[in-house]
């Protein structure tokens, strides 16, 4: 065989080493942890793992500071120039698209909290900008795996508390027992699973994206396991068994060009969102910032941008957004906690909304979905 054809094997036989539940792969994976604990780092993200390597220990990413909102990881800062940023973000400037006032790049992680915090923000956003923007989404990696040491956490049991912590400071249900229950190892293979949906509808992907965050952030799931990927694959109305068979593959490929992008433009944090119009004059958002931050970004990249005004009736917020947590129906409603509370009850008791309950808050779920 030759060195493309063997680097392929390679990979693809990690990937199932990894995450596959065959036990004959399981049995290898911890053959191959033995003799290399950082094989799945270095085989993502070869270039840089040996510089990041005494900041890995340093770090921990999923503690995330509430008070700047970021989740912050181990990263090599080496800038490049801003024309690799253009190549990379080509959809920009591809003539099937409309071409929008902005292009925003976002990096984020299925498993950040603050980035689960500014849901709001964005679904607001959408709804008062839509029209101005587009948006792309990058993976950035935050979890490759269990290698830190520092600040007291260093097993996935020490994250629960941080967790129920952020919670309250975001105002926006995490339930941090799944440390204790059924702990993830890495947030790739979501990630991963991320990318593979985009290959198939880049708009169902954000669904899947959404579903995948709430079944870790309230639902306790592992949603690194295959079965909970399929789950969230069918609701977001994916072909599941194609997304699982294109994650080892090009999945896997599309993950590793989000993080040299990531690496390319410094960032070293999640959320941060990138906003560019289209005389390259750049905004940049970093950490959990409230809204008024976000619409100032759009308006001075694009001061002829219009606010479109939207229904607030919560007929119409859920027939665009099928779940909604409290914070989220107050912010797109414009009404207080108190009256949004009141209001999301009622729907309840007339069964036109279902309650799904955690220790830290709720989600509130259209019956008989309208939409996503």
């Amino acid at each position: 065989m030759n060195y493309k054809t063997i680097n392929q094997v390679v990979t693809t036989i990690f990937f199932l080493i990894g995450y596959s539940q065959n036990l004959s792969a399981q049995k290898k994976s911890n053959r191959a942890n033995s003799m290399n604990s950082t094989k799945w780092s270095s085989s993502v993200q070869p270039s840089k793992l040996d510089n990041s390597e005494n900041m890995i220990q340093n770090v921990n990413p999923l503690m995330c500071d509430p008070d700047s909102g970021i989740c912050e990881i181990p990263q090599d800062t080496q800038k490049y120039e801003n024309e690799q940023f253009i190549e990379a973000s080509s959809d920009y400037s591809s003539p099937e698209k409309e071409k929008k006032a902005i292009k925003i790049i976002y990096f984020t992680d299925p498993i950040c909290s603050s980035c689960w915090g500014i849901e709001p923000q964005l679904r607001k956003l959408k709804l008062e900008y839509g029209d101005e923007f587009e948006i792309e989404y990058k993976m950035g990696g935050l979890l490759p795996d269990w290698s830190y040491n520092s600040g007291g956490i260093s097993k996935p049991s020490d994250v629960a508390h941080h967790w129920d912590e952020v919670s309250l400071y975001y105002q926006m249900p995490i339930d941090g027992d799944i440390w204790l229950e059924n702990p993830l190892t890495s947030s790739y293979p979501p990630s991963i699973a991320f990318k593979a949906a985009q290959i198939q509808d880049g708009q169902k992907a954000i669904v899947f994206l959404r579903i995948l965050r709430e079944m870790v952030f309230l639902e306790k799931k592992n949603i690194t396991e295959n079965d909970h990927i399929r789950t969230a694959a069918q609701k977001a109305g994916l072909d599941p068994e194609k997304l699982l068979t294109d994650m080892p593959g090009k999945g896997l490929e599309l993950f590793n060009a989000d993080l040299q992008l990531a690496q390319s433009m410094s960032v070293r944090g999640f959320p941060t969102l990138i906003l560019n119009n289209s005389v390259y004059q750049t905004e940049r958002i970093y950490g959990f910032k409230p809204y008024s931050l976000f619409e100032t970004a759009i308006n001075k990249l694009a001061p002829l941008a219009q606010k479109k005004g939207y229904s607030k009736d919560w007929m119409s917020l859920f027939s665009r957004y099928s779940t909604l947590t409290l914070r989220e129906f107050s912010e797109l409603s414009e009404l207080d906690k108190e009256q949004s509370k009141s209001i999301l009850d009622d729907l309840v008791t007339e069964k036109k909304l279902t309650e799904l309950k955690t220790k830290n808050g709720s989600l509130w779920i259209l019956n008989h979905k309208l939409s996503h």
